[in-house]
């Protein structure tokens, strides 16, 4: 029997015997992580080690754009529970400004295409006649940008997550365990919908942390609020170009 104590950022502890062999303890961790979800545990081997996890996992009460509401006032989305005072610091941080406007767009390419500029945090979805419609995105933090022209080979709605092995090795390192799979829905990091580029891991795709839009924050991929991306899912064909350009 292996003595296990487990300990939450919030002071809630668990103690218990675990009937498993050491070296089966990893596989109980990370089974444990799925189904409890706390964001940082530390989890004591009796007189032996002292282990604290820090799990990468999107949380219950993530963005689900049915349950946020729209201040008229400020023109800005209000996450569930937090006052809508324009004064609040805490209502401050958990707001996101709508972003899709129709502007100027003189470059020559075809209807349809969707241009992103990660230096601007912008992307642009050509309507034609001159003009396109704009939307502010996240794009690949430091070290994690990219360039390039493909196409858009699949659409989902509610997309499951499955984060690339190296993705999960990265965070492993850090001390963060990141699942092999994440269901779809409103606690999941692709948000509502997601465009496939071409056959590469990235995606232009909603979120779960509306807060992080307009920064550069990702491993590459195009975030946007779960709104912008419902809109911009229902305009784009399989086929459309997507050009990304720093």
């Amino acid at each position: 029997m292996l003595p296990i104590l487990i300990e939450w950022s919030n002071g809630v502890r668990m103690q218990f015997c675990l009937g498993i062999a050491r070296d089966r303890f990893r596989n109980f961790i990370r089974a444990a992580t799925v189904a409890f979800c706390p964001r940082r545990w530390t989890v004591a081997l009796m007189g032996v080690m002292t282990l604290t996890v820090s799990v990468a996992l999107a949380q219950p009460g993530g963005y689900d754009p049915r349950t946020w509401s729209f201040d008229a006032t400020s023109h800005t989305l209000v996450q569930p529970g937090q006052s809508e005072d324009r004064g609040s610091p805490n209502t401050q941080s958990n707001r996101v400004r709508p972003t899709r406007e129709v502007v100027p767009f003189n470059e020559s390419v075809p209807v349809g295409t969707i241009v992103v500029s990660t230096r601007q945090k912008r992307l642009y979805l050509v309507l034609g006649d001159k003009i396109a419609l704009r939307y502010t995105v996240g794009v690949g933090r430091d070290g994690f940008s990219w360039s390039g022209q493909d196409r858009i080979t699949q659409k989902r709605e509610w997309p499951d997550w499955r984060p690339p092995d190296e993705m999960r090795r990265r965070e492993a390192a850090k001390g963060n365990l990141l699942p092999a799979h994440v269901e779809g829905g409103p606690n999941n990091p692709l948000g509502a919908r997601a465009l496939y580029i071409g056959s590469t891991l990235y995606r232009i795709h909603g979120t779960n942390q509306p807060w992080t839009v307009g920064q550069a924050t990702s491993s590459g991929c195009i975030r946007l609020t779960n709104e912008d991306a419902i809109d911009l899912y229902e305009r784009v064909a399989i086929g459309a170009t997507v050009i990304v350009r720093n």
